[in-house]
């Protein structure tokens, strides 16, 4: 049994495995932006068949009940699109902004709540996506060298933009064969694979790396952790550098938390915080400093962002915010007001009651799965994804990179519905 664990066995779970095994393919011909959407909302509409089915008398396939936290996700990603029709009537955007806003909430912010969905109902088993992500990470070390040295031997940075680009609406990023990038100022090469941008290819392997460590075969795991750490380090994002520091050694102290001897170890270094505190914020500021001097327009950039959306959010739309996104002006080189942050973008175009909406699902999911994590191995890597998320909400707009980290997203609702399992099976057992 243990032999076939990692293989598919419904059609929810080989059509996520495909999805996953196929990513270097589907990018190479532009197809990943638009597989994800379709991918969520296909596996939404198994869910409602799922659901459907069950209330037909005979039926033996009962779906798993929907946890507590994926429906705040549900409620708080209806509300996302509740709140950017009210942006759009108050700015008097018209039917067409309307409409196209509404088919990218369906590519963005609704799939951060129908994978989850389909993770908790249909009972997707986590082994399977992390045998999926293993073997991404081998095709990626066997692609690796090609990207390496393609910007040594000559070879173009973009090696086309897909004519899918029709079909999708977004900017050419998200379709875009692309080998390469030089970084302006320093003139050096950085790698974004099969990512939009570098450091949402940072993010991606972050997610791969959290998850191949759960990977038993050993072989396996060390491909899968190998390709992953390829994207993160090779993507020279340093959110990713911090992202595989921090979330990893939180994790398994969460996990551990009622062991009498945690707090043993944990005693002496409160203390030693409150001794050397003031020394240690002086080493936090310097490091923070040297972290944004890293890439110092990349951060002036991102800082000036934000500032403009939180100006204009405060005196112009305080509640529901301006519909759409706005390009900056010079100063920010014409980005998109509230780019590289979700919370600012969120001020910027859905107001408070759009940050709200984020929120109150980020945080009810962080306090399920902590109390989880304690006694199952599958709420720790839910836990882990969620942080990931977390993090990366103040340096990416979570939205946009939906349909690239949605196997996260599977694996928090495929937590929720297995510790839901074992929740029941010691209830039997103790009666």
């Amino acid at each position: 049994m243990a032999a076939s664990a990692h293989h598919p066995q419904t059609p929810s779970e080989r059509l996520i495995a495909l999805c996953i095994e196929w990513t270097w393919p589907l990018w190479l011909v532009g197809g990943l932006y638009i597989v994800g959407p379709v991918l969520g909302w296909t596996l939404a509409a198994m869910v409602a068949l799922a659901v459907y089915l069950d209330g037909l008398p005979g039926n033996a396939g009962k779906p798993a009940a929907i946890p507590f936290a994926i429906k705040v996700w549900m409620g708080g990603m209806a509300a996302m699109l509740v709140i950017l029709w009210v942006g759009h009537a108050n700015f008097d955007l018209g039917a067409g902004k309307t409409i196209k806003s509404t088919i990218g909430w369906a590519k963005g912010w609704a799939l951060i709540a129908l994978f989850p969905l389909a993770g908790a109902v249909l009972k997707v088993r986590p082994e399977v996506i992390y045998r999926e992500v293993c073997k991404l990470g081998l095709y990626t070390l066997i692609a690796l060298p090609v990207f390496l040295v393609a910007p040594f031997i000559g070879l173009p940075e973009l090696l086309w933009i897909s004519p899918l680009k029709v079909l999708g609406g977004a900017g050419p990023d998200y379709f875009a064969a692309q080998l390469y990038t030089i970084e302006p100022g320093a003139g050096t090469p950085r790698w974004q694979f099969f990512a939009p941008w570098s450091p949402a290819a940072g993010m991606i392997g972050v997610i791969c790396v959290l998850l191949a460590a759960r990977e038993p075969h050993i072989g396996w795991k060390s491909a899968g952790i190998a390709g992953g750490l390829a994207l993160a380090i090779f993507s020279q994002s340093r959110l990713a550098l911090v992202a595989l520091v921090v979330i990893a050694p939180f994790v398994w102290g969460i996990a551990r938390m009622d062991r009498w001897w945690i707090w043993l170890i944990a005693a002496p270094i409160v203390l030693a915080l409150g001794i050397f505190g003031p020394m240690l914020v002086d080493l936090a500021d310097t490091a923070i400093n040297e972290f944004s001097s890293a890439r110092a327009d990349s951060s002036r950039v991102r800082a000036a962002l934000g500032r403009i959306a939180v100006d204009r959010w405060q005196t112009e739309a305080y509640w529901f915010g301006h519909g759409v996104v706005e390009n900056g002006p010079h100063l920010v080189e014409y980005m998109p007001i509230g780019s590289h942050h979700s919370w600012y973008g969120l001020l910027f175009v859905k107001g408070l009651l759009g940050v709200f909406a984020l929120a109150i699902p980020l945080i009810v999911t962080l306090g399920a799965l902590i109390a989880r994590a304690m006694h199952d191995k599958d709420a720790q890597t839910g836990l882990a994804m969620v942080l990931v998320l977390s993090l990366y909400s103040f340096g990416e707009n979570l939205e946009i990179l939906a349909y690239l980290y949605w196997p996260a997203l599977v694996i928090i609702g495929a937590a929720f519905a297995n510790s839901a399992i074992a929740d029941a099976a010691k209830t039997a057992e103790h009666a």
